[in-house]
């Protein structure tokens, strides 16, 4: 099975050595392994995944499901992650405190607070753009660190222990802030093309996920990635 994948440690990377790593990299080629199958791992932008994905160049992406996805992949029902969306500001933003007060996704448009995101980010599109909110947009993940720290964006929507690792290799720790907004858990799936030879094999892939849950392995890989972020970030 082919999957594409953004480079975004610690959910998929390649080390060094240009080994494959990462927390959903892990989780799901020991499903595929538990169902006899293995994957190869070829990384591009998040935007240009979707559309291998639509084509069929790829077979799959990890990623939350949304309606516009579903038109061209199927999924499983199980997340095998959750990823919590907290709201990060830069620290001498003049309306710190507003931002720090945010309970909900109405109160940033309210406020009229701008948000910088990645290109294919389907959560921001639903739930950010949609809703009328200043919406700017980078090729890559990691370059909206440096835009928010600019001053050319409020607010950036993000899970913290994939922004940590960014926002310190940039430099920039001491000028963007961590609240404690938490605006909504993304549920992460396995999506397959719907043309893809492998498509019939999420009954099975949803059935490992489970298996998965209960015997501790997800929670065990997890804690991994988890224990390295901690001696940095935490």
């Amino acid at each position: 099975m082919r999957i594409d994948y953004p480079d975004f440690w610690p959910f998929f990377t390649r080390d060094e050595a240009g080994e494959m790593t990462g927390f959903f990299h892990d989780v799901v080629t020991e499903a595929l392994a538990r169902l006899g199958m293995r994957a190869t791992w070829h990384s591009f932008p998040w935007g240009r995944c979707q559309e291998n994905v639509r084509s069929g160049e790829a077979d799959a992406m990890i990623t939350v499901p949304t309606a516009e996805r579903l038109e061209y992949s199927r999924t499983h029902d199980a997340p095998f992650h959750l990823k919590e969306l907290v709201v990060f500001t830069r620290a001498d933003h003049p309306s710190r405190f507003e931002v720090e007060a945010l309970a909900s996704i109405d109160d940033i448009l309210a406020a009229g607070f701008s948000v910088v995101t990645y290109v294919g980010n389907g959560w921001n599109e639903v739930n950010i753009r949609s809703r009328g909110i200043r919406t700017y947009e980078v090729p890559y993940l990691k370059n909206v660190w440096l835009m928010l720290a600019q001053g050319r964006a409020d607010i950036v929507i993000e899970w913290p222990g994939g922004a940590w690792p960014d926002i310190k290799a940039q430099g920039l720790a001491q000028e963007i802030v961590q609240t404690g907004v938490v605006l909504e858990s993304m549920p992460f799936h396995l999506l397959v093309g719907r043309d893809s030879p492998h498509v019939d094999l999420l009954p099975r892939f949803n059935e490992t996920i489970l298996e998965m849950r209960h015997d501790g392995t997800i929670d065990s890989i997890l804690d991994t990635y988890l224990d390295q972020l901690r001696l940095d970030q935490y």
